[in-house]
């Protein structure tokens, strides 16, 4: 399985909020820190602004902040409200459904894969993921020029 961008993004995102300190970042801020384009940055932080995990400021003294409930957000919650909770493979959807679609064991397997995948990332929260050694590194990741 892999992440979509703006899964990965939105954790990367909550994790540098997470140990931004009495700092607020701007999206551009973000965006030039993630190096991803400004106009992905602003999708997935509008997202994360209405799942309540952020909050953003115009202005001047603008700008992003984590909220009590970001920082104690189920690393699982957040992927799966970004993934989606589709199945793994489309074996009824196109042109042509999967001839095996009535009998077929690996759609329930690949189901229960997905799930112990989201049942694993349930119990960590965006401060657990900033704990020693991220959080530093987080803080040490340079801003280009």
């Amino acid at each position: 399985m892999r992440l979509l961008r703006s899964t990965d993004l939105a954790l990367r995102v909550l994790m540098r909020l997470a140990v931004a300190g009495g700092t607020t970042p701007t999206t551009r801020d973000v965006a030039a820190a993630m190096q991803v384009p400004y106009t992905h940055a602003a999708k997935v932080v509008a997202e994360l602004q209405h799942m309540a995990l952020l909050e953003a400021r115009r202005g001047r003294g603008g700008g992003l902040a984590l909220t009590d409930k970001g920082r104690t957000a189920s690393v699982g919650a957040v992927v799966r409200a970004f993934e989606g909770d589709d199945d793994v493979v489309d074996c009824e959807g196109g042109a042509a459904p999967c001839p095996l679609n009535s009998g077929c064991r690996l759609r329930g397997a690949l189901r229960r894969a997905q799930e112990a995948f989201f049942a694993s990332l349930d119990p960590l929260t965006v401060s657990d993921m900033v704990a020693e050694p991220t959080g530093p590194l987080l803080l040490g990741i340079p801003r280009p020029a």
